[in-house]
């Protein structure tokens, strides 16, 4: 029977379990929206700004691991898309990108809001392609949604007005087949010359990361067997709960200084899902196993002993069937004599008695962390944030943690929390800003207010890029005022504008209860907490040289007020 193109792609989307699209309406996407609009398995949810629906797709993508799918239409509309869609592409997410397009008889004539589209995206795309022929969209469909899942990343459907409502009798091309790929189990050969490295190690340590989240359970029983230190990527930050004996930090300046200590001083560090690109604090002596299901990434940050190609679940499985049980857990438990030094000191940082005036920005983070529900999702903002949340979240439950972590963008913890909350409205979800993140998409929130989408914003308001501030100082520089900080709106009030609930913390005394408060309220809710923006974050790897830098940029900015 003929359908539109639009009608065959949300079918397709539909028959696979995608239950949402993201985007703004446009007369491009018309044919699509109204196909939508006629299928009940799926809801079009519109939003305020286009890279808030390529955040939230791929908020939903990186959370589940399921195709997220966005929309804009026509030049601007769909260009709008490309900021969030890096999230994606350098998270590894499967998104689907739809952009409407003018009528192919327009095409190449400077028509009104005409764009290449594929040609600009592609760099963010692991496939783009313009559906020119209603009777070639099946097919394209098909590659495009298998693309995004096979590589990982994002996949462009560029599709001319004309064209999504033009009719077509080609039927869907093969569904079952649009779905994540199977896990890859290594090979024999490989897994027994690692057994063999870690059974004459002395001291092994576990460096995991995102890709070990499927091997939580495999990775835990490896630890116990060989007495070895878990050292986790932020991204691996939720993998096991804070209070597990074997978890000793992560690595890096947002890590602690036992991780650091334990992967530089081991005989053996097994690196598992991870492609940690700060090589600076990889060691270079030490003998390296790593276990990745991408070849191509595999000794690229550093010099690696023993590759294990395949998913970390069947890998680290094997290796816990093979090797020999140690019974010196000497290694271990220096590592966490450190471990519980540096976790002493952060709950003295956290403490919000020790300024009676001042809202410490890591009071402000454990606070949220210890009062949030044992399932809740933080999405957090790039900035000065990521480092409060890195050192003083304690994950626990089955809390997640996410991000833009290899992006590093700032604005993207609203959209993405909208896309993650519009999965399940009853479970909690955490939106981490700064206060310039915020403002760069808060249009968001009236995304979130408009649908229902009960999110929890607490923002940390310093009144400036506070991370360039940091990054000043650290340079010996005075802070570039006129760049570097700005005058800030109510949010709390903002947040009432909008149809939520505001909050707005200025005194020490009154976090912890408020923050309580915001969390039991229904609906979508904006915490405004004035921080102290003088707070320098606890990392572990600055140096007499660094200190001193931080010195010379205090004395320029009190020289050039």
């Amino acid at each position: 029977m003929a359908q539109t193109v639009g009608e065959l792609l949300v079918s397709t989307l539909a028959d696979i379990g995608v239950t949402q699209v993201f985007g703004v309406v446009g007369d491009a996407l018309n044919p699509f929206t109204d196909a939508i609009r006629r299928e009940k398995r799926m809801s079009w949810l519109g939003v305020r700004h286009e890279e808030g629906a390529a955040l939230a797709a791929a908020g939903q993508a990186k959370l589940t691991g399921r195709l997220g799918v966005c929309a804009g239409t026509t030049g601007p509309g769909a260009n709008h898309l490309l900021a969030g869609l890096y999230e994606a592409r350098h998270d590894h997410a499967p998104v689907l990108a739809i952009a409407g397009d003018v009528p192919t008889s327009m095409d190449g004539i400077d028509y009104l809001q005409a764009a290449d589209h594929v040609q600009s995206f592609r760099d963010a795309c692991v496939y783009a392609t313009s559906v020119t022929s209603p009777d070639g969209a099946s097919t394209q469909i098909h590659e495009a949604i298998s693309a995004a899942y096979a590589m990982r990343g994002v996949a462009l459907l560029n599709i001319p007005q004309n064209v999504f409502g033009a009719k077509t009798s080609k039927p869907q091309l093969s569904p079952a087949t649009l779905r994540q790929p199977p896990e890859i189990t290594p090979a024999d050969n490989d897994l027994d010359a690692a057994t063999a490295l870690i059974d004459e190690a002395n001291s092994v340590v576990l460096f995991v990361g995102y890709g070990a989240h499927p091997a939580k359970n495999e990775v835990a029983a490896l630890a116990v067997k060989l007495k070895a230190p878990i050292v986790h990527t932020y991204r691996a930050l939720d993998l096991f709960a804070f209070d597990n004996p074997q978890v000793i930090g992560g690595l890096g300046l947002i890590g602690s200084k036992a991780g650091f200590e334990a992967v530089h001083s081991c005989d053996l560090l097994l690196m598992i899902g991870s492609d940690y690109p700060y090589s600076e604090f990889l060691p270079k002596k030490v003998k390296v196993i790593q276990i990745d299901e991408r070849g191509s990434i595999i000794g690229r940050r550093l010099p690696v002993t023993q590759p294990i190609l395949g998913s970390s679940r069947p890998a680290v499985a094997g290796l816990v069937a093979r090797v020999r049980a140690k019974s010196d857990d000497n290694f271990l438990r220096s590592m966490q004599k450190e471990w519980a030094s540096w976790q002493q000191m952060l709950a003295e940082k956290a403490d919000p008695a020790r300024s009676k005036d001042h809202i410490h920005p890591q009071a402000l983070a454990r606070a949220v962390s210890d009062l949030a529900a044992d399932n809740a999702v933080f999405s957090v903002v790039t900035g000065l944030v990521t480092l409060w949340t890195a050192n003083w979240l304690r994950p626990r439950g089955s809390q997640q943690i996410t991000g833009s972590f290899n992006n590093a963008a700032v604005g993207t913890a609203l959209g993405m929390s909208n896309g993650i909350q519009a999965l399940d409205r009853s479970r909690q979800v955490i939106a981490m800003c700064g206060d310039g993140g915020f403002a760069m998409l808060m249009q968001e929130f009236m995304t979130s207010a408009q649908h229902g989408l009960p999110i929890k914003a607490f923002i940390f308001n310093n009144a400036g890029w506070g991370l360039v501030h940091l990054e000043m100082e650290e340079a010996g520089l005075p802070v570039f005022t006129q760049g570097a900080t700005f005058k800030n709106p109510d949010f709390a009030m903002f947040a009432q504008s909008c149809g939520g609930t505001g909050f707005r913390i200025t005194r020490p005394d009154t976090l912890r209860d408020t923050i309580a408060r915001a969390l039991a309220t229904p609906g979508p809710v904006v915490v405004d907490v004035a921080v102290d923006p003088n707070e320098l974050p606890a990392m572990p790897h600055i140096g007499i040289e660094q200190v001193w830098k931080f010195g010379i940029g205090k004395i320029r900015e009190l020289i050039n007020r």
